[in-house]
This record gives C-alpha cells, structure tokens and sequence, in this order.
C-alpha cells in the first residue's frame, strides 16, 4: 500500500531463527488481509541467522547492541514510522489475527490498547501455553496491585501484545531496558490517566524448540516486584513510616498516662517505632525526588509544594530546637532530683534521647533534601 504508514508492528528478537520468519509472514498476511497500511519492525539482538530470516520474510531488521526485552523494544520503536505501535514476541504465541482489534481500538481513541490473555480479562489460554505460577499467581498479583496502586485498569500488566500510540510512547518517556518496561508503560501510562483500552487474545504454546524461554520465573518475578515497589514510594516507605511513627506516639501516650505497667521498656519500643517511621517517610521523600529527576516517574504537584514549603533553613531550624529539648530533657534525667535508673528519670532519659535523635536526623536530612531537590528548582 502507497501513504504513510498507519501501523508499525515491532517484534524484539533474540536468536529466534525457528520462529521469527513465520511470525513475520503471519503479521504481514494480516496487515494485507485486513488493509491496513502497516509495516513489521524487527529489534534484533542476535547472533544468529534471525535477521536474515525476518528480512526475507519481509521486515525491516533494525540492529539493537543493548541486550534486554525493553531495550531492544525501544529500538524497534524509535525507528517505526506508524502513528501506531503494536508490539508483540516473537515466540510464536501471540495470534496476529488479533491486530485489527488493536488498531480499532487505537483509531477509536485509545491511546494505549493492552492485551489481556487471563480468563477475568476475556483472554485465553490454551493448555500449555503458560506456567501455572504465571497463571495463578505471578500475573494476577501484578496486575491487582497495579490496580491498586496505580489505579490501573488491566487485568494483565504483563502481556507483552499491546498497541500505543507514538505520542504516548514520547510522553511517556520510559526509561527501564530489562523486563520490567511492559510494567513501567502501563504504570507511567495510568498515573498519566491515559485512555486504556483492553483487548481480550488467545495465547499459544511457545513454539521455540532450539533454546528455553528467556524468561525466567524467580529472577524476573522478583525484578517486577522490586520494580512495582521502587515505583511506589507511598506503599514502600510512607505508608509504613506513618503507621509506625503513629504506634510509637500511641505507645508513648499510654506509658506516660501510667496504663502500661511495663515502664520503660515500652518507651524504648515506641521510641523505635518513632525513629524508624520518621526515617522511612524522609526516605519517601528521597525515593520520589529521585524518581521523578530520573523521569521514572511523572511531576507530582504534592512533591512541588512540598518543596516550596520545606526548605534547608526551617529544616535546620526544627532539628536545632528538637536537638536543644533533647539536650536539655538529658541534663535534667542526670543532674535533675531524679536519678536515670528511676522511674521517671528512666522516662526523660528516653525521651530525650529519643527528641536529639530526631532532631540529628531533621537536621542531615535537612541537608539531604536541599541537594536532591536542587534541579526542582
């Protein structure tokens, strides 16, 4: 077909040689059949004959020395011409029957088109064609805590068929060369609120005999959760930081109001769960500055007027008088009438100690953020 090309379909490939050239005649046979002005792109990072065979197949091989799943899909999309991108393996277990229904849903307005190969999404999956730990456990975990995280909408964060659009891919800027890309896209594309499409496929048995799947369940399985909980700094360290910083007050509010016979014991356990929350909401706050700098994730207005509130001055000066009440709550637990192996001089020993170590660690992470927060400004 003559004009410009509507559809790129990019097709990663690693030493693939017994199936990449079926995949390819198949994607184009569709493009034909169902008139669609497309192209197949293939990223290839082989080292065996798969670029001859995808060239005679009829795709345009485009050479990718960067290894990884994401790195090599960057690759083919930075050198499709469609307005369109659908991307999909080169397996043998994507049906690229299925290609119309992504570009309908692309022309309809979706900005991103997910397939969905689990049964809660409408997908199949014939018998063979996936590991009961991916079925059962590994997608459906994924995919709920995108939803719940991230507010997605899929059903299956995983599935590497998908259609987007180019001004998505460039606004989303995604940046992970490994695996963990198919999630970053949905995640970027839902914190973004972009329009999300699900399309239901049947999924096949790998078709690849000369070499095993280049997935590997416990390594990448743990990639993804890594990756899911760097991305989510609230669940990683805020939300916990908060809960313990608001058991550690509770526990200090019950022994001094004398309901807990255990005396200073429980102090030193609320004083913990203090200092621990208090550390891990400042390290929230590391955690996304740096990836927003990073671009791994998108501007957050909170993080913007949170640095427009707290700067390296009012810092320094709450650690100077939390360290000031800290110093001073010491002196009396030593030189006051009490003595420190006493009740009460066991209390204000704790926490006093407790009050300087906050306002020590106010007072570096004071420092801290002024450095990391320097290119927001």
């Amino acid at each position: 077909m003559t004009g410009p090309v509507e559809v790129t379909i990019v097709i990663p490939c690693l030493n693939e040689a017994a199936t990449i050239g079926p995949c390819v005649e198949h994607a184009q046979a569709t493009l034909r059949q169902h008139d669609i002005n497309g192209e197949v792109v293939v990223a290839d990072s082989s080292s065996d004959d798969s670029p001859v065979i995808a060239t005679r197949a009829g795709a345009r091989v485009v050479r990718v020395d960067v290894r990884g799943y994401g790195a090599g899909l960057m690759g083919g999309i930075n050198a499709a011409e469609g307005r369109f991108v659908i991307m999909a393996d080169a397996d043998g277990q994507h049906d690229f029957d299925a290609i119309p229904r992504f570009v309908e849903r692309l022309r309809a307005g979706a900005d991103l088109a997910q397939g969905c190969r689990l049964p809660s999404g409408g997908g199949t999956i014939t018998p063979g064609a996936m590991k009961w730990s991916h079925r059962w456990i590994g997608n459906p975990l994924f995919s709920l805590l995108s939803r719940w995280w991230y507010r997605s909408t899929v059903h299956d964060v995983n599935c590497g068929f998908r259609g987007f659009t180019r001004i998505l891919y460039d606004r989303l800027d995604l940046q992970c060369t490994g695996m963990e890309f198919a999630a970053e896209m949905i995640l970027k594309a839902s914190l973004a609120q972009a329009r999300i499409d699900e399309v239901p496929i049947t999924v096949y048995p790998d078709k690849r005999v000369d070499h095993r799947a280049h997935l590997r369940t416990f390594r990448d399985g743990w990639r993804a959760l890594r990756f899911f909980l760097l991305y989510t700094p609230r669940w990683l360290f805020l939300m916990p930081g908060l809960l313990l910083f608001l058991l550690g007050v509770l526990g200090y509010a019950a022994a001094l109001a004398g309901r807990d016979g255990t005396g200073g014991r429980s102090l030193l356990v609320a004083s913990a769960c203090v200092l621990c929350g208090y550390q891990s909401v400042i390290f929230a706050v590391f955690a996304k500055t740096f990836a927003v700098s990073e671009r791994l994730l998108p501007e957050d207005p909170k993080l913007t007027r949170f640095y427009e509130l707290v700067n390296l001055e009012k810092g320094l000066l709450l650690s100077a008088a939390a360290l000031l009440v800290g110093v001073v709550m010491l002196g009396y637990s030593w030189f006051g009438r009490t003595t420190p192996d006493s009740g009460t001089g066991l209390a204000v020993a704790i926490a006093g100690a407790t009050i300087t170590i906050l306002g020590f660690q106010t007072m570096i992470s004071s420092f801290l953020m002024s450095i990391v927060g320097l290119r927001r400004r």
